[in-house]
């Protein structure tokens, strides 16, 4: 799926149905997951109010695989970039 704000019900349903596939209660998603449980809650309603890094969380905890395509770091303009930080 290409995630976008068009998209983001969409991808709340997917959570919910791959929670339930499991047989997972929102708790016991949320202690696998280590986030709260109104995260959990969040995330299958309205994913547009949560932070991509719990979002993450949540899908590596459930097992799911989230790819990035047509972006890449490219580790000596992190570094430079660092370096001259004030």
């Amino acid at each position: 799926m290409q995630l976008t704000s068009d998209t983001l019900k969409q991808l709340s349903e997917q959570l919910l149905q791959e929670r339930k596939r499991q047989g997972l209660t929102r708790a016991q998603a949320a202690g696998v997951c280590n986030v709260s449980e109104s995260f959990i809650r969040d995330a299958e309603s309205d994913p547009g109010r949560c932070s991509l890094a719990l979002l993450l969380r949540l899908f590596t905890g459930l097992g799911l695989r989230v790819q990035v395509q047509g972006w890449s770091i490219d580790a000596t303009h992190v570094g430079a970039d660092q370096e001259t930080a004030p």
